[in-house]
């Protein structure tokens, strides 16, 4: 997602990290954790490292986790079906947030300065149910964590996982009491650098910006349970792998990002950033993936996105967009994107929209349709 996806869970994380460290049996008065947690909100970065330059990614150092920046997530969505084209929706997520930057010392082998926070979420589209859950830990005692030589990273029991020695095919699971996925991912395509050569500008201060990678189409196989019901899938999934030490600039309110898949073979990534003052930010960004694998990159001059409806969300009476016209400058290319489902709220510890959707259109004179996600963040105050 993201495109800094994750302002709102910048403030909530570090709020959850003040109470994990008075659970840890810290000695310090609270009267400390408030201003700490009220200097992290305001972007004290001291120690972190920052994105300035290009990155040429290197794996699979570059699968595993860079605890020098303070944010980072491995993101994965996907849209499958079963033999008989009932249609699901899946988000898997893991976010790591420092507490403290590598050179604190910490004493006992229960602290740690990186916290993990997962989300999972199971769309039944066909029952008109939505699923969502959350965990979260500290990295200690291998409760959570990423590995360094090889793709995997966890929290608990949920975990995406290499099935050979280091990266793809990858192995995603997780599960609670109502729903369970137990899949396969295989690449279609290359691995592809977003932004410029790996560097994701999100505003116009230097270093506001981060390391962004994607795999834009993986062939989805294995199983999900939706209650006592357990159902053999196929389908396409998504991963976005992103790092930085950054939050959205002061002006910058929320996003709304997609990431489409089409059906003659490309993809389509782009992420509007949504100015406090109702204008669209100029940091907007994205890229369309020919099927030659050579990316286009696009700016907020590239694209325009309309939208077609709105939906109220009845557990939290939050209005969200709930249908796009997105016109491509110059690639004849015109898609409309719908919800499978209008409710695809995440109501966790921080609230926003998370869905699948289904896609028609024109693309070079031609009919195409498709499928993907959609994430839209700051259109609620929690």
């Amino acid at each position: 997602m993201t495109d800094n996806k994750l302002l709102i869970l910048f403030i909530s994380l570090v709020i959850l990290s003040v109470w994990l460290i008075n659970k840890q049996g810290s000695n310090q008065p609270a009267e400390y954790f408030s201003s700490f947690d009220e200097s992290l909100a305001a972007e004290d970065n001291q120690g972190f490292e920052r994105v300035y330059q290009p990155r040429r990614f290197v794996f699979p150092e570059d699968f595993g986790s860079h605890d020098n920046f303070r944010l980072e997530w491995w993101y994965f969505t996907g849209n499958i079906q079963n033999r008989q084209g009932r249609k699901f929706g899946y988000e898997l997520t893991f976010f790591r947030f420092a507490l403290a930057p590598e050179k604190t010392p910490f004493i006992s082998k229960w602290r740690s300065r990186q916290l993990y926070m997962a989300h999972f979420a199971l769309t039944d589209v066909k029952a008109e149910k939505f699923y969502s859950d959350e965990r979260v830990s500290r990295a200690a005692r291998g409760l959570a964590g990423a590995k360094q030589d090889s793709y995997h990273v966890w929290l608990y029991d949920w975990s995406a996982a290499a099935v050979g020695r280091e990266g793809f095919p990858l192995r995603l699971q997780a599960n609670n009491s109502d729903t369970a996925i137990d899949l396969i991912l295989t690449p279609e395509k290359p691995l592809m650098p977003q932004g410029r050569d790996g560097l994701s500008q999100k505003s116009q201060e230097p270093g506001n910006a981060s390391y962004y990678y994607s795999a834009t189409r993986l062939a989805t196989i294995e199983t999900i349970r939706v209650k006592n019901q357990r159902f053999s899938v196929t389908g396409n999934s998504w991963m976005d792998r992103e790092w930085s030490t950054s939050a959205l600039a002061p002006e910058q309110q929320g996003w709304d990002w997609f990431a489409l898949q089409l059906s003659d073979g490309s993809e389509l990534m782009f992420y509007q950033f949504r100015r406090k003052d109702g204008l669209l930010n100029s940091n907007s960004a994205g890229a369309i993936f020919p099927v030659d694998g050579r990316k286009k990159p696009l700016t907020a001059k590239d694209v325009q996105i309309s939208v077609l409806d709105t939906w109220k969300s009845p557990h939290s009476v939050v209005s969200y967009p709930s249908g796009w016209a997105i016109s491509v400058a110059g690639q004849k290319l015109k898609l409309k994107v719908i919800p499978l489902l209008n409710d695809q709220e995440l109501n966790l510890r921080y609230r926003y929209w998370e869905g699948a959707v289904s896609v028609s259109g024109m693309s070079n004179a031609k009919p195409v349709t498709g499928q993907g996600y959609v994430e839209l963040t700051g259109y609620s105050k929690k």
